[in-house]
């Protein structure tokens, strides 16, 4: 309910800021919530919520802080401040949700502004640092918390993607719901797409899913769709490396056709149409650039120039192909064998924390010796993300990547930032 107040982190904080008690109004809202879900879950395990005794909950700082009753504005502006970055254990009762008069609720330790407990609990489950490896944990939303270590030393930082990757600033965009176009395929050769949608198990030119989406209909495109449609048109060569829809394509292609200035894709030819426009383009590859480009923060800090292995969290990060992210240039080249989903892993890590007291000790050890890197106050974050802006980068080669899949060759142009750089270092 509190997406009322605000899309994405940002607004709700200068919800708060703006509106005399608006405050107040958020952490009643999120109470509100939780409470009704501990009352479902109560219901699905056949107990009373009276009976619930231990509780431990986890989630980014702002949210974090609106249920505790903190004031997050602090958070909205450098250095970024938390309230408190230890871990939370009071009565349940204190934040009226219900249960027991005795019951205890547990909160992990934030680790930075826009690092919060959930990310303690990634950690908590993922356990980077028993690992000899360079592991790269990103968990993937409208501000991506990522972790970068192994057992020698872990960073953590945030990067501002956005809400593009959410279905949001996209033209047909919407969240992850029945109807929304959640897997695309583009033919190189006719330029058709073909779609899959949530809550139907065909893709879209397979016999019978025309009856089988009639009741949900195909509304719009979620995020995970949005990502392989940006990453297969530019495989398809329907846009070029720094993003540009190819009009060329146009007398040869229906799929491809004039929109205003400059041109857009036709995906699905239903009732709607679902277009990806040019515009749609550039908020993706302004959300890809902000999360490779806090990722590289993190390994020129680390002084690696390549990972062992990369996670991907939470509920967005389970339905990525991690394919086409590292074809759009999401995250750094790797060995894709070595490119997994850790599905709901912040899940994984309150349920460790609520059964294994041991667990809370650790991990709040473990937070306090994470160091934090602030993007947006690191100098070398800027010339990253103008980097990171290109598909699937304007500098880097992805050895690992075109090993196993064949990427358009760009055309470098006199003017290309990656071309200018080498001017200037010549001249010095």
């Amino acid at each position: 309910p509190q997406i009322r107040f605000g899309e994405d982190l940002m607004s709700r904080i200068s919800y708060c800021a703006l509106n005399p008690g608006g405050a107040a109004e958020l952490t009643g809202a999120v109470r509100q919530a939780i409470s009704e879900l501990l009352q479902e879950t109560a219901k699905m395990a056949g107990i009373l919520p009276e009976e619930i005794l231990e509780l431990t909950l986890v989630g980014n700082p702002v949210m974090h802080h609106l249920l505790l009753g903190l004031d997050p504005a602090p958070i909205g502006t450098a250095p970024f401040a938390l309230a408190t970055d230890h871990s939370v254990d009071v009565p349940v009762s204190t934040l009226d949700i219900g249960l027991h008069p005795a019951a205890r609720a547990y909160l992990p330790p934030c680790i930075a502004g826009y690092v919060g407990a959930d990310t303690s609990a990634v950690l908590l489950a993922e356990t980077p640092w028993e690992h000899e490896e360079v592991s790269l944990i990103i968990d993937v939303g409208t501000n991506a918390e990522i972790v970068l270590g192994n057992r020698e030393r872990l960073l953590a930082a945030s990067s501002p993607t956005g809400p593009a990757f959410e279905g949001a600033q996209i033209s047909c965009g919407q969240r992850a719901t029945a109807g929304a176009i959640e897997r695309v395929r583009i033919d190189p050769q006719s330029l058709e797409a073909r779609v899959k949608v949530i809550g139907c198990a065909l893709w879209s030119d397979e016999d019978g899913f025309e009856d089988a989406v009639s009741e949900i209909g195909v509304r719009g495109i979620c995020g995970s769709g949005i990502i392989e449609a940006v990453a297969g048109m530019y495989l398809a060569g329907i846009i070029r490396s720094d993003g540009s829809m190819n009009g060329d394509l146009a007398g040869s292609s229906d799929r491809v056709r004039a929109d205003g200035r400059t041109f857009s894709y036709l995906m699905y030819t239903g009732e709607p149409e679902i277009v990806v426009t040019q515009g749609d383009v550039r908020a993706i590859q302004l959300a890809k650039a902000a999360l490779h480009a806090g990722a590289r923060l993190l390994m020129d800090h680390f002084g690696v120039g390549q990972v062992d292995r990369i996670r991907l969290a939470g509920a967005f990060g389970s339905h990525i192909d991690v394919k086409y992210a590292m074809v759009l240039g999401m995250i750094p080249d790797c060995d894709l064998g070595q490119v997994s989903s850790a599905a709901n892993a912040a899940g994984t890590g309150a349920r460790i924390a609520l059964l294994n007291r041991a667990s809370r000790s650790e991990i709040e050890q473990r937070a306090r010796r994470i160091e934090k890197i602030e993007t947006a106050v690191d100098p070398f974050f800027q010339q990253h993300f103008v980097d990171a802006m290109a598909i699937p980068h304007a500098t880097l080669e992805f050895r690992q990547l075109t090993a196993v899949i064949s990427l358009p060759k760009a055309k470098k142009t006199e003017n290309s930032p990656a071309r200018q750089r080498r001017r200037r270092a010549r001249r010095k």
